[in-house]
């Protein structure tokens, strides 16, 4: 009997997938015979549209964002008048982003309100290291992510480890629990959670669980946060992908977050799913890494949490039915800093973190990352620091998820082989993770990967770690996991076969708009 459910779960699912598509080419295609036909009327009607296109080139031109993401968007619209515009402005443009980000924008200030960072706490991290305290002033001005002490922090180095302690946690659950995952699959991981939410329901805790619509293309029905809501778990999906275009189609919710109580939260690249915990192999051995915290810390995520799930809502939260409990403190342990990341604004606060990581290495910087596609500014900072004598390691997959995106990263590969950076590839499978350490004082794992689609496209999170106990720990697994690594050599790429080299080069021209 599981089996034929199993079987019909997916024929649902591949079967809804295959009309979206369907009806995303559709539009498409209307979208270019249109253009087509129209072009064709008469020269003043292609006159105007040829103004249409000179006006958005100078638009994009002006706009101060990304060089590698405007010079992406310009090449289609000079060589498609008007098509190509219309298509930015279907894709990145459309007036529905603006009242998203304003919505985004009035949650913040609304949670700024509920937020006393200590300046105590500030102070005392600009008086050991200037520079962390500027990364700090950084994030509370422009992300709203205060600096914290009184908390304790639990590094994991694979999901297998993870994920009994988040059930732990989650059945001691007294208040209530959020969780917020990018994937949720049926497994045991994901059905021993689901059970424990519909027992804690029973018991009176309040369950928010939030997750995103892409996971009704691949791995859940397309109803089945109705069937939670029945439950008595509080059930949103982020963005419901339908068969039109969406002003904020391409930028998913790719968070991680568990709270519970206000008193524990975990964060990092872990969803729910099999492969996360290695009950399933898909890439080989899934290598990957999430944190726990107790203490103050834990606040941040608990609005991260809050504003992420008002996006959609109407009214005020009632911020003080989730405050941090007065018991919650820790002692402690150096320095955190919880961050979101919003692909909305202008601020690109995952990247400016880890550029911030790389600028200011003395010694060392390693990496642990799925994929590699950095933009000019990424790649100039880490070339940069392996020339002025900075180690820079950075661990990739050897079995990868996704081939377009393997090929696409070794475009990379040579020019950073060539300013001294050392790339690593983990042989037994999978690379996950979303780590950085450095200097052995400084650490960050999220969710961010280094890419376009996590650094300019996602809503992400992390959490930077400064003279914790647990920088060393994440340092050790970055030289455990090299013993299990491939090297590659600047002649590796020229051993790829040609058509891989061309499609990573012609991939990596439209990289910024994927």
């Amino acid at each position: 009997m599981k089996k034929q459910k199993g079987v019909k779960v997916k024929t649902v699912i591949y079967g809804r997938t295959a009309m979206i598509l369907v009806g995303f080419l559709a539009q498409f295609a209307l979208l270019f015979v249109g253009y087509v036909l129209l072009r064709g009327y008469s020269f003043w009607f292609y006159g105007l549209f040829l103004a249409i296109s000179a006006a958005a080139l100078v638009y994009i031109y002006n706009d101060p964002g990304n060089p590698d993401m405007k010079l992406a968007w310009m090449f289609p619209i000079a060589i498609f008048p008007v098509f190509g515009s219309i298509f930015y402005m279907t894709i990145v443009s459309q007036p529905g982003l603006k009242v998203m980000n304003g919505k985004l924008v009035e949650l913040s200030k609304f949670t700024h309100q509920h937020v006393h960072p200590s300046r105590e706490v500030w102070d005392g991290l600009r008086a050991e290291s200037p520079h962390m305290g500027q990364l700090a002033h950084y994030l509370w001005n422009c992300d709203n992510s205060p600096v914290y002490e009184n908390t304790q922090v639990k590094y994991y180095s694979l999901g297998d480890g993870q994920f009994p302690d988040m059930v732990e946690d989650l059945r001691k659950a007294e208040k209530y629990i959020f969780m917020e995952f990018f994937i949720v699959s049926e497994g045991r991981m994901w059905n021993t959670i689901h059970e424990v939410l519909k027992e804690k329901v029973r018991q009176g805790v309040e369950v928010r669980f939030m997750f995103d619509g892409t996971c009704a293309l691949w791995y859940l029905p397309g109803h089945y946060h109705q069937q939670l809501e029945q439950e008595g778990i509080k059930c949103r999906v982020f963005s419901p992908v339908k068969p039109v275009f969406s002003p904020h189609f391409n930028n998913r919710d790719h968070r991680k977050i568990v709270v519970v109580d206000g008193k524990v939260a975990y964060t990092g690249g872990i969803n729910l799913s099999d492969e996360y915990i290695n009950e399933k192999v898909r890439f080989g051995h899934w290598k990957d890494a999430g944190v726990r915290l107790t203490g103050d810390a834990v606040e941040r995520f608990t609005y991260m949490f809050l504003e992420m799930w008002n996006v959609s809502a109407k009214g005020e939260e009632n911020y003080a039915l989730y405050e941090r409990p007065a018991d919650a403190r820790q002692e402690k342990d150096g320095y955190v800093i919880p961050y979101s990341v919003c692909p909305l604004g202008r601020e690109r606060v995952g990247e400016r973190v880890y550029l911030d990581i790389i600028n200011t290495a003395h010694t060392y910087v390693h990496i642990m990352t799925p994929y590699l596609v950095p933009d000019h500014q990424m790649l100039t900072a880490l070339t940069y620091a392996a020339k002025r004598g900075v180690e820079v390691i950075i661990i990739m997959p050897h079995v990868p998820d996704k081939k377009y995106a393997f090929v696409l990263a070794k475009t990379y590969y040579n020019q950073l082989l060539e300013a001294g950076v050392r790339i690593c590839e983990y042989e037994k499978g999978f690379v996950h993770a979303k780590v950085f350490a450095a200097d052995d004082a400084k650490a960050v794992v999220g969710t961010v990967n280094l890419d376009y689609r996590s650094l300019y496209h996602h809503f992400e999170c992390g959490l930077v770690l400064y003279q914790n106990t647990q920088v060393e720990k994440v340092e050790q697994d970055v030289q455990e996991t090299l013993q299990k690594c491939i090297e590659v050599r600047p002649e590796d790429y020229r051993r790829l076969p040609l058509r891989d080299r061309m499609l990573g080069r012609m991939m990596r021209f439209i990289a910024p708009m994927m």
